[in-house]
């Protein structure tokens, strides 16, 4: 039988507020954007870009991690699930669990619709017996999923530690909402560890400037959804470790003093100012282990790189 992936659209109405809050932010002292604006499709494709890099270890090392404790984590997953992929970008992480895990069913869900769109119809060419669904959701800030939608035993799955956008407090609210939704499955998570300064700015501040293009396309991205006028040229990238915090930060600083006007409103930015866009939290795995036991989760297991820097977690919602 032959199918072609269904897609969803969760709908838009809240999409003025969103745009409101992106210049609320703005606006604040110190001034910020959301890491949800770095996925246009250019940025999408520039994320897959960093991937590649030679200091951009988090991709590598958990896939080495599923290369080399896939089957172990398969028997505790099970089979025949629907696997649901949170922010699953071009869908590849997933499908190369696909032969371990054997879903009867592939969710795909992602803010940025339009690089869906073209990944799960890679997918479903590639798996043509497959049931596949995409979903277009922002789902750090609303996470509900249709009932409908989920035919089989929930297993959520977010590799790539992209659970460290959110605060430790947020990410457990985040947990908290996959585990109402997880009943009979679990969650399947990558998390970024704790390690030396200098490998994790590295990771965010590549010598080719690719993390740069990829940070400053945001403002690219803004004035597209806001109508504002920021010069990428006039910003350059900072990507710095927050040791107190025990994350990486991304920010974006003004060059040179300038004013950033959009529809109804502006913002003078001095020289040195910035604009913080993104955190990534690094955790110890027993500091992960934690908090998904406080979101609700039974036994976590983790698997982890021989050099401890990356741990994939299995979480039970049973």
């Amino acid at each position: 039988m032959h199918r072609t992936p269904r897609f969803i659209q969760k709908s838009v109405a809240d999409a003025s507020a969103d745009l409101a809050a992106a210049k609320q932010a703005l606006l604040r002292t110190p001034a910020s954007a959301s890491p949800k604006w770095f996925y246009d499709r250019l940025g999408s494709h520039l994320f897959e870009a960093i991937t590649e890099l030679p200091e951009y270890y988090p991709t590598r090392t958990e896939a080495a991690v599923f290369a080399a404790h896939g089957a172990q984590m398969a028997r505790h997953v099970g089979v025949g699930a629907t696997l649901i992929d949170l922010g699953a970008g071009n869908c590849v992480k997933a499908t190369r669990l696909f032969p371990l895990l054997e879903p009867s069913q592939y969710v795909a869900v992602d803010i940025s619709v339009d690089f869906l769109h073209d990944a799960l119809r890679r997918v479903q060419r590639e798996h043509p017996q497959l049931d596949v669904v995409g979903f277009g959701m922002d789902f750090s800030q609303s996470f509900d999923l249709p009932p409908a939608l989920v035919e089989h035993r929930p297993v959520f799955f977010y590799p790539g530690s992209s659970i460290g956008n959110f605060t430790p407090a947020e990410a457990l609210v985040f947990l908290k909402r996959v585990r109402a939704q997880a009943h009979g499955g679990g969650l399947l998570i990558g998390v970024d560890l704790v390690k030396p300064a200098p490998i994790l700015e590295a990771a965010y501040d590549d010598a080719l400037g690719v993390t740069a293009a990829f940070n400053l396309n945001l403002l690219r991205h803004l004035n597209h959804l806001l109508g504002s006028d920021f010069d990428p040229r006039q910003w350059r990238h900072i990507g710095l470790y927050n040791e107190v915090m025990s994350r990486v930060e991304m920010h974006l600083e003004a060059r040179t003093a300038l004013v950033v006007r959009w529809p109804g409103g502006e913002r003078a930015f001095e020289a040195g100012e910035r604009i913080h866009t993104e955190n990534s939290c690094k955790y110890t795995v027993e500091g992960f282990a934690s908090l998904l036991q406080q979101a609700g989760f039974s036994e976590p297991r983790h698997w982890t790189d021989e050099r401890g820097w990356f741990a994939v977690f299995w979480a039970s919602a049973d």
